[in-house]
């Protein structure tokens, strides 16, 4: 199967986010390891006076993890499909929570802009066609000094953590998405780990962006090794 990329991945989102939130609550540990990669931006003062930017947002896991991690922050979430947006729209939300429906990698050019004091990034990068571009465009997006924390599926390099992930998704999610009429979504989903980076290898992509300090932290339970969250700041 070929990985779905930019406006068809867009159509596949906008078709399976009626559902979707369904899905991810039956993943265990879901929305708290969102909470855990928030949390680990460490934004002080409980996010007040900064501005924060939730790249890929969905339908707002990840942007209900920031509130959770930064309350008093000014937080505005993306995403290039306009179906998952919709969804996130629908939940209530503080005055200080905005929506913006872009693709990563046109974001500059959108009220989004920023700058911004932290950047998170959810279950995104393993999508893009150019993750590279989005990482410098984040970066240019940032203050100096500002706060990138990507939480994404990228395997450890082990193999019992490549078989862990096949057995999840060919026995439980795959099958899923098939029950949902959602089959090429949840096919992808699987297929775009295994032809992501290592966790290592996100990690110098970080570097050649131009990001400093960057840290690999592992999440607990059946994703240690599968799920991480990626820190770093510009330079």
């Amino acid at each position: 199967m070929t990985l779905l990329r930019d406006d068809d991945l867009a159509a596949a989102f906008d078709r399976a986010a009626p559902s979707y939130d369904r899905m991810t609550a039956a993943n265990p540990g879901y929305h708290g390891h969102l909470r855990r990669s928030a949390h680990r931006l460490c934004l002080p003062d409980e996010g007040s006076g900064l501005s924060v930017l939730d790249l890929g947002c969905g339908t707002g896991s990840s942007t209900r993890a920031l509130l959770h991690a930064a309350p008093r922050a000014t937080i505005t979430g993306v995403d290039a499909s306009a179906g998952m947006l919709e969804r996130a729209r629908a939940k209530t939300w503080p005055c200080s929570v905005t929506f913006v429906h872009a693709a990563a990698e046109g974001v500059g050019s959108t009220d989004a802009a920023g700058p911004h004091d932290a950047v998170f990034a959810a279950y995104l990068f393993r999508n893009l066609a150019d993750p590279d571009l989005v990482l410098r465009t984040v970066r240019d997006l940032l203050r100096p000094g500002g706060r990138i924390a990507v939480h994404e599926y990228a395997l450890s390099g082990r193999a019992v953590h490549r078989t862990v992930w096949n057995a999840v998704m060919r026995g439980l999610v795959v099958p899923w998405g098939r029950l949902h009429g959602d089959a090429r979504l949840y096919e992808h989903l699987h297929r775009s780990v295994l032809a992501f980076d290592t966790a290592d290898q996100f990690a110098d992509r970080l570097h050649c962006a131009g990001f400093v300090d960057v840290q690999v932290l592992s999440l607990p339970g059946w994703q240690t090794g599968i799920t991480h969250t990626f820190l770093a700041k510009r330079g």
